[in-house]
């Protein structure tokens, strides 16, 4: 089964790092406020895994 990229859009702040970080993959969307997973299937796993480790609200996660 393939990895799936998840985030857990409550806990998200809305600071877009993810979506600066890695835009083929995290978009924002500007009237909530909220990141979103553009390609959860995305295989750049070194750009997610910056996103991760970047993320301030910890709410970025492959499954």
């Amino acid at each position: 089964m393939a990895k799936q990229i998840i985030i857990e859009v409550e806990e998200c702040m809305g600071c877009g790092t993810c979506s600066e970080l890695c835009p083929d993959v995290f978009g924002f969307n500007e009237d909530e406020e909220k990141a979103f997973v553009k390609k959860p299937d995305a295989v750049d796993e070194d750009c997610v895994e910056e996103a991760i480790s970047s993320c301030p609200a910890e709410c970025i996660s492959i499954e």
